[in-house]
């Protein structure tokens, strides 16, 4: 299976009330290996404000990627949201240019990104300290060049 196809969006979708989000394969490379995920994509104004609000959980090997189209400041919240997080901050290209990890749950405490970003990535709290996820590896996703 070539990288393309794999990492190209899928016809599987969940379903979080009125909100669909299609599902993709997303790959992160680190000094350690590998890493691949199934993830939900958030490319509307509307999925971008649900996110992963009022769920209780996620698959480990599960996340959300929010896509804004073009590479801007992002400021992000955990109002209404159950799980602790990763958040990592993606530009353009895919390279992750900051990570925070172990967000609370419910704060309404301001997560930012350092710089402009294309992209962020929620993941499972813990997951980016497990695999060894740091600034500078590479996402690989059908949104980045």
């Amino acid at each position: 299976m070539s990288v393309t196809a794999f990492l190209g969006f899928s016809t599987l979708a969940w379903s979080q009330g009125s909100l669909t989000f299609e599902k993709s394969k997303l790959e992160i490379r680190t000094l350690k290996g590998e890493n691949s995920f199934e993830v939900e994509l958030a490319v509307t104004e509307r999925q971008h404000s649900q996110g992963l609000m009022y769920r209780r959980s996620m698959a480990a090997n599960a996340g959300m990627l929010f896509d804004y189209g073009s590479m801007r400041h992002i400021r992000m919240w955990m109002k209404n949201t159950y799980l602790p997080l990763d958040m990592i901050f993606i530009d353009s290209k895919g390279k992750i240019i900051n990570i925070v990890e172990r967000t609370i749950p419910h704060s309404l405490s301001v997560i930012s990104s350092r710089g402009r970003v294309r992209a962020v990535l929620e993941l499972n709290s813990g997951t980016a300290s497990r695999l060894g996820i740091n600034e500078g590896d590479t996402v690989i996703h059908s949104i980045f060049r």
